[in-house]
């Protein structure tokens, strides 16, 4: 359950924002993401950005990143919504299913009802261009199924495990309407438990509309959360869920954003 970025296959001209971030590719040469920014300038109107429990954020404005955590929920996740929610931060969940969804549903529930944004990482961690279609649908159909089962609403969200995607998972997650979701910050925090070293990797490499990946079911990370929390609002940093970063824009299915 280790979101492990690799190198990307880099083709000219380099890729703008988030390029640094290294993530592998199968069936693909070329990766075509698109960034928060981009989505807010081409929106067609100036609604306001999605209001979540937290109250809204225009980062056309605001200098805005996004937390975001894959591969729970877990025994740790409590403690981490209680972080949350005193630090008034909310967060976007990208949850897996077997062992995860299926033993924590109150969980996912609580998720939702405090107004973090609930997304779906597969059913069980298969990476999506290593196997076939076929199961491919059903790695991100179930987690569809059982959210919605338990909060009311299909996520509309997705990432694919080790940031690993291609054509044909472009086109099926366009048929069930998700939008890939990738990364530009990453402590990886699956190889450590030192939680001062996670909370400086992530601080060292967080920008505007950076999107950070930790995954709250590693033993250092919920620990160096409120730490990551501090230092960024005091250098003017704004918590949004990954849809309000994109606000007045959305994520459209089918595409990868970072």
């Amino acid at each position: 359950m280790k979101a492990r970025p690799k190198r990307l296959r880099r083709t000219a001209p380099v890729l703008a924002a988030g390029a640094a971030l290294a993530l592998a590719l199968t069936g693909c040469t070329r990766l075509e993401t698109v960034s928060p920014s981009s989505v807010r300038k081409a929106a067609a109107d100036a609604k306001a950005a999605d209001q979540a429990r937290f109250g809204t954020v225009d980062c056309r404005k605001a200098k805005c990143v996004a937390l975001t955590f894959d591969a729970g929920p877990s025994g740790n996740t409590p403690r981490l919504l209680k972080i949350l929610k005193r630090e008034k931060v909310p967060a976007t969940f990208f949850t897996l299913g077997r062992n995860h969804i299926e033993k924590y549903p109150e969980l996912v529930k609580q998720m939702a009802a405090e107004g973090h944004e609930v997304a779906s990482h597969t059913w069980s961690h298969k990476i999506l261009t290593k196997i076939d279609k076929a199961e491919a649908r059903r790695e991100l159909e179930r987690p569809n199924e059982a959210i919605e089962k338990l909060i009311g609403r299909k996520p509309t969200l997705m990432r694919p495990p080790q940031g690993r995607t291609n054509d044909d998972v472009n086109k099926l997650s366009k048929e069930l309407g998700l939008a890939e979701i990738l990364w530009t910050v990453t402590a990886k925090d699956y190889t450590t438990d030192d939680s001062e070293l996670i909370t400086k990797r992530v601080i060292d490499q967080t920008k505007r509309d950076g999107i950070i990946l930790l995954h709250d079911i590693y033993k250092g990370t919920v620990p160096a959360v409120p730490g990551v929390i501090t230092e960024l609002k005091k250098r003017g940093y704004v918590f949004v869920t990954v849809p309000q970063l994109l606000a007045p824009g959305k994520a459209e299915p089918g595409k990868v954003y970072r």
